[in-house]
């Protein structure tokens, strides 16, 4: 007898992927959560930057009365590892349209003292309410169809400083910036990539945190190597994203005494800006 065909796999929804039951926090009390970071969502050993945004931008929409984050402004401390972290939020003020918040997640060191490894603050309110009213200069960036981009899995080997979190995405970079993976880095500083979550759950306020630090890094277009931990990192969501791929476009145009800016917009498959962010990073020279 033949074979039965395969059937395909279903695609996650959002509310029951990894990428939630990966954020989920446990409430102890008031303000006070639980949450084992996942080792999924790692670069080398440090948890990846975004994926903690998504965390802690997880346990405000739990604390204040708004749901949806609007700006959050994020400094990494020191790096997360997997394992055990506990989150702590407060409320600073709620309005009618916008409540403000603020949160820290903290892990033990090896001596068992309580660290805090990222620190932010951030406005939330409703999406949804905000009146469909565009006026803008800016265009999406011009990616080559899905089709015609590369991920990590069309490479002959892995990617120098590969990670874990790179088999929970569907990332395919623009092959105008992908000559530093051939050792011919374009200098121009620049990243784009098709974007998604492997298990196919479509985008969400939550996971375009994650969306603008989840490209490498755009420094190894100019040329450097290594890890570039984030310093601060702050995500203005626009609007609600449409099902569907996102597009993003990171760029740095000033890399001075050894940090640099890097610059991302999000657009989803409507042709909407529904992200964008600055980082400051710290590279390694030489």
């Amino acid at each position: 007898m033949p074979e039965a065909a395969t059937a395909p796999a279903a695609r996650a929804t959002i509310g029951d992927s990894e990428f939630d039951r990966d954020t989920a926090l446990t409430r102890r009390a008031p303000g006070v959560y639980d949450i084992d970071l996942s080792a999924g969502w790692t670069i080398i050993s440090a948890v990846n930057g975004g994926y903690l945004l998504a965390v802690l931008g997880r346990a405000l929409a739990d604390t204040l009365p708004h749901a949806d984050p609007f700006t959050i402004s994020a400094h990494y401390l020191t790096a997360s590892q997997p394992g055990p972290a506990v989150v702590r939020t407060d409320v600073v003020r709620t309005g009618r349209t916008l409540s403000t918040g603020q949160a820290s997640l903290f892990q033990r060191d090896d001596e068992g003292r309580e660290v805090e490894r990222i620190r932010v603050l951030a406005s939330y309110g409703d999406l949804d309410a905000l009146p469909d009213d565009v006026r803008t200069t800016a265009r999406p960036p011009a990616i080559p169809p899905l089709e015609h981009c590369f991920g990590p899995e069309d490479g002959p080997a892995p990617v120098d400083g590969s990670s874990a979190i790179a088999d929970r995405l569907m990332l395919k970079l623009d092959p105008s910036t992908l000559g530093w993976a051939l050792g011919q880095p374009s200098g121009k500083g620049e990243m784009r990539a098709w974007f998604g979550l492997k298990d196919g759950r479509d985008p969400d306020p939550l996971s375009l945190l994650l969306a603008v630090d989840a490209l490498p890094p755009t420094a190894f277009e100019i040329g450097l190597k290594g890890w570039v931990p984030t310093v601060e990192l702050t995500v203005h969501v626009r609007c609600r994203p449409a099902p569907g791929p996102l597009r993003v476009s990171i760029t740095t145009r000033n890399l001075a005494g050894g940090f640099l800016e890097e610059d991302a917009e999000v657009w989803d498959s409507t042709d909407r800006l529904v992200a964008q962010s600055r980082q400051l990073a710290r590279a390694r020279l030489g």
